[in-house]
């Protein structure tokens, strides 16, 4: 699976998510548009060194990369709670995954969304309809990664 951290503002996030595709063997992480990359201080408190683990690049435009991973067979599949969002378990898994998150405020670009195969959410019976986006992200990579899927 490859997981891509677009427009993601917070460094700490930055760091958790590293630390989230280390423990479920991404292969690839890519910080795309204003996403913080290592070294910095505030990534490396939270990853815990998975900085240094995880394959990763960084790229200014995502638009481009997105058609790159469509050509070489991926689906790509955005965490998002938008309406026609489908329950997580959902997810059809017949091509390898390009998980997509996106800004910690403002979700994913719909010029980004329309580029996607799929639109997940985590469903949420509480009240708060949205959760920190490394920890979704720990979640739905978990929630992917499970055998039987």
């Amino acid at each position: 699976m490859i997981v891509i951290a677009h427009n993601i503002r917070s460094l700490h996030n930055v760091g958790s998510i590293f630390r989230s595709c280390d423990a479920f063997g991404v292969k690839k992480l890519y910080l795309t548009g204003f996403t913080g990359i290592p070294p910095r201080k505030e990534i490396a408190k939270v990853s815990l060194g998975s900085e240094h683990r995880v394959s990763w690049e960084a790229l200014l435009e995502i638009k481009p990369l997105l058609q790159i991973l469509k050509q070489q067979g991926f689906c790509l599949v955005a965490l998002d709670n938008t309406q026609g969002s489908i329950p997580i378990h959902m997810v059809k898994k017949e091509k390898p995954l390009v998980l997509i998150l996106g800004n910690e405020v403002e979700g994913i670009e719909k010029e980004v969304l329309v580029e996607c195969n799929q639109q997940i959410e985590i469903p949420m019976p509480g009240g708060k309809q949205s959760l920190n986006v490394s920890v979704a992200t720990g979640i739905a990579l978990f929630a992917l990664t499970q055998e039987g899927r």
